[in-house]
């Protein structure tokens, strides 16, 4: 499983022209799963999206003290397949490593629902939709977070 989380001021995603998902001050999570993953790695991102201290402590500080849970900060999850892509060979992308769509929704759905469970508001886009994710970024504050099924 891969996560690119942005810290954001704000985050929308929009899919046919209609915002269907719209965060304040929190993280944006862009979610890709692979074949092998399975509920333990669920866990364990949850717990690591949840748990950061990806947060100053104040507007005057900039040693991040504080997690969304603890500044009560909002989520928007969007299911990004590409975050498998392979480029090493040819000009296009393979996407062999990324879990099939039945499964991978799956395991999406189950990842939101555990975000759901903290308490924070969580927005979400549409699975498998063509979507537009507008990002206003803070920091920027971009991190990859990996786990991979042993």
């Amino acid at each position: 499983m891969r996560i690119v989380i942005q810290r954001v001021k704000s985050s929308s995603v929009t899919v046919n022209e209609k915002i269907i998902g719209k965060i304040g001050r929190g993280l944006n999570l862009l979610v890709g799963i692979a074949p092998t993953d399975t509920e333990p790695e669920i866990d364990w991102m949850v717990r690591k999206c949840l748990d950061l201290r990806l947060f100053p402590e104040d507007t005057d500080s900039s040693k991040w003290e504080k997690s969304v849970v603890d500044i009560q900060g909002e989520l928007l999850v969007v299911s990004q397949f590409t975050l498998y892509g392979d480029c090493r060979k040819g000009r296009r992308p393979s996407f062999s490593k990324s879990a099939s769509p039945d499964v991978a929704e799956l395991l999406y759905e189950q990842f939101v629902s555990k975000l759901q469970q903290s308490g924070l508001k969580v927005a979400t886009g549409k699975f498998g939709a063509m979507m537009e994710v507008s990002i206003e970024n803070d920091g920027p504050v971009t991190l990859l977070l990996e786990r991979e099924h042993n």
